[in-house]
């Protein structure tokens, strides 16, 4: 329990690292951010440990949650731009 909110909290931190190192106009907001870093997060926990890269209960690093949250972000905005056009 205690390295999913672990994971939640790195998450908030990298969902807006992620959003300040992606390129190009993000018209997501604070909390839509903050939610894909945090899935972003998760995908890198639960990514890891499917690899064998971290014990089951350990949560990703902060470098693996931002790159984590990019790839969410990036994924997000390829459908936003598909579903507003």
């Amino acid at each position: 329990m205690w390295s999913l909110i672990v994971a939640i909290v790195v998450g908030f931190i990298a969902g807006l690292i992620a959003r300040a190192i992606h390129p190009g106009e993000d018209k997501a907001g604070f909390i839509v951010t903050t939610l894909l870093g945090i899935a972003g997060s998760l995908l890198a926990t639960y990514g890891g440990r499917l690899l064998g890269l971290y014990g089951e209960n350990s949560a990703a690093g902060f470098i693996a949650s931002v790159i984590g949250a990019l790839i969410i972000l990036f994924i997000y905005n390829m459908i936003s731009k598909k579903t507003s056009a």
